[in-house]
């Protein structure tokens, strides 16, 4: 799973340093605009079954790519 959202970010992001950088702060770093957290809480929901609203997860939750591992397994639970 956690190699699927990670080539999943780098995809999104076009940059495979999320791959090699967990703690990178993709928000801050320019790499996930808001056309991108759109395309990944979509992408996430389809690829694993679960549901993220945009309404319910915000940008930061998902600045990270291990804040997006996290929420993904939480959501699984």
């Amino acid at each position: 799973m956690e190699e699927k959202i990670l080539d999943l970010l780098a995809d999104i992001c076009d940059d495979d340093i999320v791959k090699e950088d967990k703690t990178i702060d993709m928000v801050e770093e320019e790499l996930l605009d808001s056309l991108g957290y759109t395309e990944l809480l979509a992408e996430l929901e389809e690829m694993f079954g679960i549901v993220l609203s945009p309404s319910a997860v915000s940008k930061n939750d998902v600045a990270t790519p291990e804040k997006v591992i996290a929420l993904v397994q939480s959501k699984m639970k």
